[in-house]
């Protein structure tokens, strides 16, 4: 019989960041394959592939990343005591179960992965629940970050449900996505990149916070804009690329930066910019030739900015809470140039499309650095997360 007591006292299951972390690469790398079989043709699914494509990265990949920082972090930037752990692996279940019916319910019922996604849903709740019982405990004065991070939890859940019920009436697909990527993902990373990169880069900044909330409305109203009329939200792109890089300039990040962990925190920032910028040229040679970029503007968001961040926070993160040194080493160091080899394939991608290329060579090689990173990611790291390796100083 299972010890499940042996089981919970585990180093894996010690710390929230470590199955968090896990599980969201796990599907990083499943997902992705899946997804690349679904859009050959080489299988058939219940779900779309772009259904099928956004739910999984969205809300089985980034949002227990995410997770997997913030029950970390969040405690502390509130003063509180940690989260207790039999709390954090409730969500976990959740997301676990959520996971695996939902990539077998893809292939054998649409029903099968709804369910799924109801208990991923849960989750989601469940992790809300457990940072607004924070927030309403903590007693440190300045709490507006810790708000701004709530508010795109909310909409995270607000997305999370569109997505559900755009299963049954497509037509809320879109703003469900919209939703997702602007109001939750890219407000929840940008509010968090905020406080910590300075931070970690020893360049304390005095927040802006009338120009963050202006940031905020125009996403508000980017999404609006794409509703209604998909492209039509180039201005409003030019606007947010113009107010992100000023509010960066104004940062004044010490980049080029010698450590690794610092510098690829602030390339992550510096995608910002140049993706609404690049959703503005995209939108209006869309609009106005008929060009198909095949969602560059989302996917060098995800990839430029969240990814990337993520890639540098997760390995933070790991090294910090494992007694290993704050140090990236030679492939660790390979990892974080890799993942802007993963960012300008993507959007080489998206450029051979638009331009009549050979496609699918773009596609498959897309596919092949994402795999490489995540492969070799989870090789370094996964024996550190899951029982507590100490690295040495230089790659193995």
């Amino acid at each position: 019989m299972v010890d499940f007591n042996r089981v919970k006292n585990h180093f894996f299951l010690s710390q929230p960041h470590q199955p968090f972390f896990v599980l969201a690469f796990i599907n990083a790398f499943v997902s992705m394959f899946l997804f690349m079989l679904m859009f050959k043709g080489i299988v058939a699914t219940e779900i779309t592939g772009i259904n099928y494509h956004a739910y999984s990265l969205i809300f089985l990949m980034f949002t227990p990343a995410f997770l997997a920082f913030l029950f970390t972090t969040f405690p502390r930037f509130s003063a509180t005591d940690p989260i207790p752990q039999e709390h954090y692996l409730q969500v976990l279940g959740l997301f676990l179960a959520g996971f695996i019916l939902f990539q077998i319910g893809t292939f054998v019922s649409i029903s099968l992965a709804s369910v799924g996604m109801l208990l991923t849903l849960l989750g989601h709740l469940g992790a809300g629940h457990i940072l607004l019982g924070i927030y309403k405990a903590s007693n440190v004065t300045d709490k507006e970050d810790q708000q701004w991070i709530l508010i795109a939890m909310a909409f995270g859940l607000v997305a999370h449900v569109l997505f559900v019920v755009s299963m049954l009436f497509p037509v809320l697909h879109t703003l469900s996505v919209q939703i997702a990527i602007y109001l939750y993902l890219f407000l929840l990373t940008f509010t968090i990149a905020q406080r910590m990169v300075p931070f970690f880069s020893h360049s304390p900044i005095e927040k802006h916070v009338e120009r963050f909330k202006v940031i905020v409305g125009l996403l508000a109203l980017r999404i609006l804009l794409e509703v209604f009329e998909t492209h039509s939200s180039f201005l409003v792109d030019l606007l947010l690329a113009y107010l992100i890089g000023k509010e960066l300039y104004r940062w004044k990040l010490p980049f080029p930066n010698s450590n690794p962990l610092v510098w690829v925190l602030h390339i992550a920032l510096f995608w910002i910019p140049i993706t609404f910028f690049l959703s503005a040229v995209t939108n209006i040679l869309t609009l106005s030739y008929g060009m198909n970029f095949l969602y560059l503007d989302i996917h060098t968001l995800l990839l430029g900015f969240l990814l990337t961040i993520l890639i540098g926070f997760g390995t933070r993160v790991t090294l910090g809470h494992s007694g290993n040194m704050m140090l990236a080493d030679r492939l660790t160091t390979i990892l974080f140039y890799w993942t802007q080899v993963v960012v300008v394939m993507r959007i080489l991608t998206s450029i051979a499309v638009a331009n009549g290329w050979k496609f699918f060579v773009f596609f498959d090689l897309s596919i092949t650095v994402w795999f490489v990173l995540f492969g070799f990611w989870a090789r370094r790291f996964f024996p550190v997360l899951i029982f507590g390796k100490k690295l040495d100083k230089k790659s193995d």
